[in-house]
């Protein structure tokens, strides 16, 4: 593949542009696997350098096959300014190309528009002055949540109590942990959708008629609701069934969208506000929304039920343009979200990247403006792109996009260690059988701003957010004013040390101000508290910290006594007994495709995979698919032992693996036809094969590996058929299955 011919305004490195937002556009040349460009990203800086993290414009990865001309929505170009660009682009079936650097040069504008500068405090003598107006003016705080998606809360379902609902407690309980105020989950499609897979609702047409409850995701909302009855609910969907394949944006669709609704309230009481009426990060459809999901959504009695999107990462608030000759479209999606507004830059520079910018036809707009999933972190660290980064993101996004709800992914990180992005998360709990979890320094960061004021009840004073330095967001403050009471609350950032003097006018409490501090070595610590004098106070702050003051009481760092952590018990057996059928099984982990609990004739219960057909994949143009339903379950740092099951193929095959590291089959894995053809894989390497003579389909077989340094066996109903020797690994034990409803029993680990 190649991308040539890169042009501005229809010019090959022009000088003497005029236009503050020129039009770019390129050739994308195919091959014989990607013949068509499937998605693209644009790239600007003021350096070859710094393309690598645009500090003037990135669109970010699109899923577009248009090669322009696409208009740039950044900050205005300035007279003489000179920029680099370059075009990465995506075949329509996986691939990436890079185009060279390009640039051009702009002229001299006549009439240069002004660039966003962020309010930055005065001083005096050293000293910030912040005065506090209960008349000042500013958005409506819309709360800061989390996004369980991806599989990202897997295991935090197979918790025992008092330990899940301790957790649980400290993601959702109003001023005591984390305290959510917003939960976004995903709308499972049974394919890969970052760290694993998540169960649909209807996966199949004959389903969508009777949807069903599977997962783990309205029981989450069920019990983060069970804590705080305020909390906002919506849902987005990563992948979809393969009945909805190709076209994901049909009336079907909209059917399949609005069926989830009747399924949290039927299954789960529950009341859900907002739909994300779109696919993760790859955009949304104008008709569809205006003309299918909208009037279905009316009809079936969710008219309360609001639409937010596009819910993409790419485009700079794009979908504003699209909103200047459209009302209809605009007034459908009522709430406007995209993701990693911060950019991707994970360091402790990130809150000064560029990011993605809201632009000033998304300000003046008056929409509720959101950074619908952001930041993507380790919850661990207190520094870099940690747990201080993202409250001064939090700050960040109101004072200088007037975003006014974030949405972090991920809450927790409740995935097996070496599976994609299995550092992420605000907190870990990733240990079931022992109940341990830890809770990070990104709880408490996040605590400085849910425990201090609540969405919807609050507004910021926007006179009284701003910097301390016009260089840098990483020290800032911003103040919100409670709408029916004289209460008030500042959440501050520093980097250096700060000297506040605040001023309290008429309207606003001059009582008790409350004063929480985190540091890297301590976090979420009440200070002494401060009576201000004839309405005014000064405080001094230390550097790289945060804190929140407030006339608010009933704060707390809610804290539980934690037990150890032990490995995942060896030897191991599960008969799937000990849950319902239409149940997830225990410390099982889908990494695509779909596995419950199912029961057979005679009463007992066995797995089974139930997705019938590939579906549509998320990252479909951007990764190569996880190619087949597989399940992992134990410990990734087993090497010597032993696993067996009981499988019934219904179609197909089938595969029991050892050794297995992470999301995409790489460990040696056993796969058995119906018809009795074998092998044994490393990855993509056959080691043995075979067929087995005579041998039933209709039946239940025994498959095993043992795994003893670097011999591996492999036996099928008790007879070895192959005794190979291969490298040393180590890793989870793996069931897999072709697109078959195949049939698991009788799961062992052991050492012989």
């Amino acid at each position: 593949m190649e991308i040539k011919n890169l042009k501005c305004e229809g010019q090959t490195n022009p000088v003497g542009i005029t236009k503050t937002h020129p039009s770019f556009s390129w050739t994308f040349v195919g091959d014989k696997t990607s013949p068509e460009q499937g998605g693209f990203r644009i790239m600007m800086a003021t350096s070859i350098e710094k393309l690598k993290y645009p500090d003037i414009w990135d669109t970010g990865p699109t899923s577009n096959s248009n090669t322009g001309p696409y208009k740039y929505l950044g900050e205005p170009l300035k007279s003489g300014q000179k920029v680099y660009w370059k075009v990465t682009a995506w075949g329509n079936n996986r691939g990436v190309v890079h185009s060279e650097p390009s640039w051009f040069v702009m002229g001299d504008i006549k009439n240069p528009e002004n660039a966003f500068e962020p309010p930055v405090f005065e001083q005096k003598n050293g000293v910030v002055k912040i005065t506090l107006n209960p008349k000042d003016k500013g958005r409506v705080f819309e709360g800061i949540g989390g996004v369980s998606a991806g599989a990202s809360t897997d295991l935090l379902y197979d918790y025992k109590d008092p330990y899940q609902s301790q957790i649980l407690d400290i993601l959702f309980k109003p001023k005591f942990g984390a305290g959510f105020q917003h939960l976004k989950v995903e709308m499972g499609g049974g394919e890969n959708s970052t760290c694993g897979s998540e169960p649909s609702h209807a996966i199949s047409r004959e389903e969508l008629k009777n949807p069903v409850s599977r997962g783990y995701e309205f029981w989450l909302m069920r019990e983060a609701k069970n804590r705080n009855k305020d909390l906002i609910l919506e849902y987005l969907p990563w992948s979809f069934p393969g009945y909805l394949k190709p076209n994901i944006y049909t009336k079907e669709s909209a059917e399949y969208f609005v069926s989830f609704l009747d399924v949290a309230k039927r299954d789960w009481n529950l009341d859900i506000d907002w739909v994300a009426a779109a696919e993760n990060e790859n955009y949304t459809d104008r008709d569809w929304l205006v003309n299918e999901v909208r009037p279905l959504l009316d009809a079936r009695g969710y008219k309360k039920v609001k639409i937010q999107g596009p819910d993409d990462n790419s485009g700079d608030w794009q979908i504003f343009e699209a909103f200047e000759n459209d009302p209809e479209f605009d007034k459908v999606v009522e709430a406007l979200g995209y993701h990693y507004i911060s950019g991707r830059e994970f360091t402790e520079d990130m809150v000064d990247g560029r990011g993605r910018p809201t632009t000033q036809k998304a300000k003046a707009s008056g929409k509720p403006l959101w950074a619908s999933e952001d930041w993507s972190w380790t919850g661990k660290d207190w520094g870099g792109a940690g747990a201080l980064n993202l409250a001064r993101l939090y700050n960040k996004f109101y004072i200088r996009d007037k975003i006014t709800k974030t949405l972090i992914w991920a809450p927790i990180g409740s995935i097996y260690k070496s599976v994609t992005w299995d550092k992420a998360g605000a907190m870990k709990a990733n240990s079931p059988w022992s109940g341990y979890y830890e809770v990070w320094p990104t709880i408490w960061a996040t605590a400085h701003t849910t425990q201090f004021a609540e969405p919807n009840k609050w507004n910021y004073l926007d006179k009284a957010c701003g910097l301390f330095d016009a260089a840098t967001y990483k020290g800032s403050c911003v103040t919100l004013k409670e709408e029916n009471s004289d209460n008030w609350s500042m959440i501050i950032c520093t980097e250096e040390t700060e000297i506040l003097e605040v001023k309290i006018e008429e309207g606003l409490s001059d009582k008790l101000v409350s004063v929480w501090k985190s540091d890297e070595n301590n976090q979420f610590v009440q200070q002494e508290s401060i009576l201000p004098k004839k309405g005014k106070f000064v405080i001094n702050l230390d550097p790289k910290c945060i804190y929140s003051l407030t006339t608010t009481t009933g704060q707390q760092k809610g804290h539980y006594e934690i037990p150890n952590e032990t490995a995942f018990p060896f030897p191991y057996s599960e008969d799937y007994e000990d849950r319902k059928a239409g149940d997830l099984p225990k410390y099982h982990s889908d990494q695509t495709g779909s596995f419950e609990i199912a029961k057979k004739e005679d009463g007992t219960n066995y797995l089974k995979q139930i997705n019938p057909e590939q579906g549509y994949d998320w990252m479909r143009i951007y990764r190569r698919s996880n190619i087949k339903p597989n399940t992992l379950v134990g410990d990734i740092n087993w090497k010597n032992f032993t696993c067996s099951v009981d499988v019934f193929i219904d179609g197909g095959n089938v595969e029991l693996g050892g050794r297995v590291q992470g999301s995409y089959l790489k460990g040696h894995r056993l796969m058995l036809e119906k018809n009795g053809n074998w092998k044994l894989v490393f990855d993509k390497t056959t080691l043995a094969e075979g067929s087995i003579q005579n041998f039933d389909g209709n039946i239940w077989h025994h498959l095993k590996l043992s795994f003893k340094e670097e011999e591996i066996k492999v036996f099928v109903d008790g007879e070895l058929l192959t005794e190979v020797t291969h490298k040393i690994g180590n890793g989870y034990v793996l069931l897999g299955s072709s697109y078959n409803n195949n049939l698991f029993d009788n799961l062992k680990i052991f050492k012989e």
